[in-house]
């Protein structure tokens, strides 16, 4: 594969992937501590109204995707909030409908018909220099959050009663997490697709909880992981002309398995905790 690395495509899309499983790590070990996975998946799909939006109307699908993942955070995060025994079926659908409408706003889009398959399972080799700009940013901008609320995160992720009793802006803080998952989800299109993000953002924080003691340390150990497996799966698509994201994610369930397997040997347990 170093051969490759003499063209731009590879080094854009190593240096994306490595980027994105920075993200991934810090916000997935949030999403995973705070049992939003659902919610997670839910951003993620919606985002793609976003994007048939962006396309219908003719301006950056990217941006598309994050104005319309942010938004449905907001509106998960307050349905969460507010009736919690119905937010699961209010997420899915609108998880459903950002989906559905993404589809029929691309299908209704005059002349060229963007390649789906791009959006849904990634196409990392097509990542431009322009983006990995952009990738930097928001990264410094999840990790400078991330290091200025740490402590707040850690009251509100493994003791929420508590985080409310001594002042902790627990509702503002859910939501800023929210948000940092939906420009997550953004710069992680690219890489893994729609339809695979949510591999990307729990399983590497799932391992690294078995294995670390603090949420710094699973953040960390979780980024690694995920680079990991990224560096990995492109490889083997590379090697062997596969589909990159579903690779990626493919690496990543072995790794799943080999760590669960490594546990049961060493009596840490099993899948279900």
């Amino acid at each position: 594969m170093w051969e490759a690395l003499q063209f731009d495509f590879m080094r854009n899309a190593l240096l994306a992937g490595v980027l994105v499983s920075i993200s991934c790590g810090i916000i997935g070990s949030l999403v995973v501590v705070n049992r939003i996975v659902f919610i997670s998946g839910g951003i993620a799909h919606a985002a793609f109204g976003g994007i048939g939006l962006a396309f219908f109307l003719g301006f950056s699908p990217s941006l598309g995707a994050a104005l319309f993942a942010v938004g449905v955070s907001i509106i998960m995060g307050a349905v969460s909030f507010k009736s919690k025994h119905r937010a699961d079926t209010i997420i899915g659908v609108l998880w459903a409908i950002g989906m559905a409408l993404g589809i029929i706003l691309i299908d209704l889009t005059p002349g060229y018909h963007v390649d789906l398959m791009s959006y849904l399972f990634g196409s990392i080799l097509t990542v431009p220099g322009s983006d990995i700009w952009i990738i930097i940013l928001l990264n410094l901008g999840i990790l400078l959050t991330v290091i200025i609320f740490y402590k707040e995160f850690i009251a509100m992720s493994y003791d929420e009663e508590f985080a409310f009793i001594v002042g902790i802006p627990v509702k503002p803080l859910y939501f800023v997490l929210l948000g940092m998952t939906a420009l997550a989800v953004v710069m992680t299109i690219q890489v893994v697709g729609l339809i695979l993000i949510i591999a990307l953002l729990t399983i590497p924080p799932y391992i690294a909880e078995k294995y670390t003691k603090s949420l710094g340390g699973m953040m960390t150990l979780s980024s690694i992981l995920g680079i990991f497996f990224t560096l990995g799966g492109l490889w083997l698509s590379y090697s062997y002309d596969l589909t990159s994201g579903a690779t990626i994610i493919l690496v990543a369930g072995v790794g799943f398995f080999i760590f669960q397997a490594v546990g049961l040997l060493k009596g840490r347990g099993g899948i279900t905790r």
